[in-house]
């Protein structure tokens, strides 16, 4: 459905399409990492004062993100932007960008790339307010600041603590190779824990020199001779290999659960006599039920518990996050569409398509004509992506992979939207570019602008509309408590999975920069 109201936000995308790229190259150049995107939530909290907004910085208690609003009276629409990036090899770098300031740093990347999705939905929150201004619309605009979301953070530590109950629809957007909407195979769940393993009585573990026959009477043995407790690099070593066997044991292999670690800390022990004290170890798995999540984190549990006892260690658990499972909504998935048809989907320009067939050429292969896949510039309808998906899945799984958008879905009316984000089509049926080709194409503005652009006009537009047409908000609401048996504490309804008085984990030690007297530098050194 087409309106002056629409077609105002709408040619404001248009007007500012220089602008909304120039802002999409300084979020890139940030590149922060989960919990450590100070520049970038600063960058955003900036830009959305001067355009008028309230900010609160440090929504939910996490430092890096926030919660703007604008306006006073009727419906309140909800949007968010993301902005961490993926940490990286500090040896493997993206050897097709130069930020602005001259200094590569290689150690992050945007790899979805989440700068590109902050900017379509600020960009189309923008034309929608534009919009509103010009023709008297009346609504209330939320945007919040969500970090983190490579470890799905911030979203379910702001339902938590209830800001998202105020909406009454919500809009969550992010690249994807195809341009459409979700209609019932949303994401599913995504929880997190830290254990950390404590040596702090390796004294206890042996006394010394009484025991020990082979000192001559009255002389104490040399403590780098006596046995020293396990500690905690044992204690991170057992948990791991440990988990690896009893893996295949926690739940049969369907559903395409995941379960994945990363080593956040260990050791902190270079002497030979020092029982290492400290070791963490983070978890995260992704599974389509609550119920096989509770099941991997039973076991995760039982292997802690028995590593710490053999190793002589305390282990504490942090809970990073836990996520529910995909909300659909019809009514707010099918408007959506249509405004993505009405706003039209990325096309390419020739510099766009020129630099794809150097990055071609210099892996080795001959550059095509048209090096872009085709569902990027042609539209994917919901019904055809619901069958694309379910192609691949048990007819019992409802929901696929993971993200914490999923958490809007249980307190308002929420559309999952994508916009097709550049990728290359394959030299041959197989073969994956590396991860490098991502992050260039993510930081090029030609081959990147069309994607979040494509995301602006249909948000502007689809405010508009939900601000305008009063049958729609009430068709979603009307199919919301249908859906959770009542709506918000419904029958149906799933709470928050965290406590509101959760801590966010901002105190661990994530990947981040760092300010040394050698200069700034990634966490992980660099060669010199």
């Amino acid at each position: 459905m087409t309106s002056t109201e629409k077609n105002t936000a709408l040619q404001w995308v248009e007007d500012h399409a220089v602008q909304l790229s120039q802002w999409h190259t300084q979020v890139w150049d940030f590149h922060e990492p989960a919990w450590r995107e100070y520049r970038s939530a600063a960058w955003y909290v900036e830009r959305l004062r001067a355009e008028g907004f309230d900010v609160e910085e440090g929504s939910g208690g996490m430092p890096t993100a926030f919660c703007a609003t604008w306006g006073s009276s009727g419906p309140t629409i909800g949007g968010y932007a993301e902005y961490d990036a993926v940490p990286g090899n500090s040896q493997d770098p993206v050897p097709y960008h130069k930020p602005r300031d001259g200094v590569h740093r290689w150690a992050a990347g945007h790899t979805d790339p989440h700068s590109a999705l902050g900017l379509g939905a600020l960009g189309g929150l923008l034309a929608a307010k534009h919009a509103m201004q010009t023709h008297g619309i009346e609504g209330r605009l939320k945007f919040l600041g969500e970090p983190a979301e490579k470890v799905c953070g911030s979203k379910p530590v702001h339902a938590a603590k209830g800001y998202f109950d105020d909406m009454d629809a919500a809009i969550s957007f992010h690249p994807w190779p195809c341009n459409t909407t979700v209609l019932d195979t949303h994401c599913g769940s995504y929880w997190s824990k830290v254990y950390t393993f404590e040596c702090t009585q390796d004294h206890e573990w042996r006394s010394t020199a009484r025991e020990d026959t082979s000192q001559p009477a009255g002389r104490a043995a040399s403590s780098h001779t006596i046995a020293r407790a396990p500690g905690a690099n044992d204690a991170l070593c057992l948990m791991y290999t440990t988990t690896k066997y009893t893996k295949e044991a926690m739940l049969p292999h369907t559903g395409t659960w995941t379960l994945n670690e990363a080593i956040l800390g260990a050791g902190q022990a270079t002497s030979d006599n020092l029982a290492p004290k400290f070791a963490q170890i983070q978890y995260s798995s992704r599974a389509p039920t609550l119920e096989m999540q509770q099941r991997i984190w039973e076991v995760l549990d039982n292997n802690a518990a028995h590593v710490a006892q053999m190793t002589h260690c305390e282990v504490r658990e942090r809970w990073v996050t836990k996520t529910r499972v995909g909300l659909p909504n019809h009514v707010m998935a099918k408007v959506t569409y249509q405004n993505l048809e009405l706003g039209g989907v990325p096309s390419f320009s020739e510099e766009a398509k020129q630099f794809a067939r150097e990055i071609q050429t210099n892996l080795g292969f001959d550059p095509m004509d048209e090096p872009f896949t085709d569902e990027l510039t042609r539209l994917t309808t919901p019904e055809e992506n619901e069958a694309n998906i379910r192609g691949a899945l048990p007819p019992w799984q409802l929901n696929y992979t993971s993200d914490d958008y999923v958490d809007y879905t249980w307190h308002t009316p929420t559309v999952r939207l994508y916009t097709g984000r550049a990728a290359l089509k394959p030299p041959f049926e197989g073969y994956r570019y590396p991860q490098w080709v991502h992050n260039a194409l993510g930081g090029y503005a030609p081959a990147i602008d069309p994607c979040h652009l494509s995301a602006a006009r249909c948000i502007g537009a689809t405010i508009v509309e939900l601000l305008t047409d009063p049958s729609v908000i009430a068709a979603a609401k009307t199919e919301f408590e249908e859906r959770t048996g009542g709506g918000v504490g419904g029958s149906k309804w799933v709470a928050p999975l965290l406590p509101s008085d959760f801590p966010p984990p901002v105190e661990l030690r994530w990947p981040e920069y760092v300010s040394t007297v050698r200069g700034d530098e990634w966490w992980i050194p660099t060669d010199a």
